[in-house]
């Protein structure tokens, strides 16, 4: 089995070294290829800080995190890293937001353009090409940030809660279109996420952070069946029992904050 994420005794401290705040303490786990893994846990425990690490963002105070063998020292163009926040170029268009990466690689127009259009539609958003960010809602702002991400084609994505800002009528939706999406490539997700139904229906492992300082609490096989028909699982008892007890660990750890 190929692991394209090590990560290896990772610790990073925010902050003066007068003051520093641990933020993550001593975290080791490998990500095999092709395997959707969810991150979890209470706020403030570290999540997005692990993901900055393994994009390159951040330099960890100690550790360190190894993608496709390689010691991680600055951003890749083998990983993609989708946030909550669309981020797009309020004075592009959402084809020309799709094709930045491509514009930025050197990718000839007319390639640009084919490859965009064709994301586009993916994400069921034919006849907005021509549309700017102000003219689009906020689910379809997001389908244009998951296209523009899928357009580099990385081997990783990164994914910070990039459904968190939804009505939960869209967020399914994109759950759904990002799930088949994903099924027919087989890249390697780490995904962050609050919502622990999501990060079950998602996944094909978790890994439960305890309270700051991170530490992995908890690493947990999701055994559910692919492909998935993630509205009908939703409704089995094994989805049930496994959302369940990913909460009773979570809510252990926030109840040593007396919440």
């Amino acid at each position: 089995m190929r692991h394209v994420i090590v990560v290896e005794h990772l610790t990073h401290r925010f902050g003066s070294p007068a003051e520093p705040v641990l933020a993550v303490e001593d975290l080791s786990f490998k990500v095999p290829e092709g395997q959707f893994l969810a991150i979890v846990g209470p706020s403030g425990c570290g999540k997005t800080t692990i993901l900055n690490i393994v994009v390159g963002l951040i330099t960890p105070t100690e550790g360190r995190v190894l993608v496709n063998g390689e010691e991680v020292k600055q951003p890749s163009r083998s990983v993609g890293y989708m946030t909550a926040r669309d981020g797009l170029l309020p004075w592009r268009s959402a084809r020309e937001n799709v094709a930045f990466g491509l514009e930025v690689r050197g990718v000839k127009t007319s390639i640009r353009r084919e490859k965009a259009d064709a994301l586009l539609r993916l994400v069921h958003l034919e006849g907005f090409e021509q549309a700017y960010r102000s003219q689009l809602s906020q689910g379809m702002r997001q389908r244009v940030a998951l296209a523009r991400t899928l357009a580099i084609n990385p081997l990783i994505f990164l994914l910070d809660e990039p459904f968190a800002a939804l009505d939960a009528q869209t967020k399914m939706i994109l759950q759904d279109e990002f799930i088949r999406i994903w099924e027919r490539s087989g890249q390697t997700v780490m995904f962050v996420t609050h919502d622990i139904a999501e990060a079950v229906a998602l996944s094909d492992r978790v890994i439960i952070i305890s309270r700051r300082p991170g530490k992995i609490k908890c690493d947990i096989e999701v055994d559910l069946p692919r492909p998935r028909d993630l509205e009908e699982i939703r409704f089995s008892q094994h989805f049930t029992d496994l959302a369940r007890f990913v909460w009773t660990q979570i809510r252990g750890e926030i109840s040593k904050d007396g919440i």
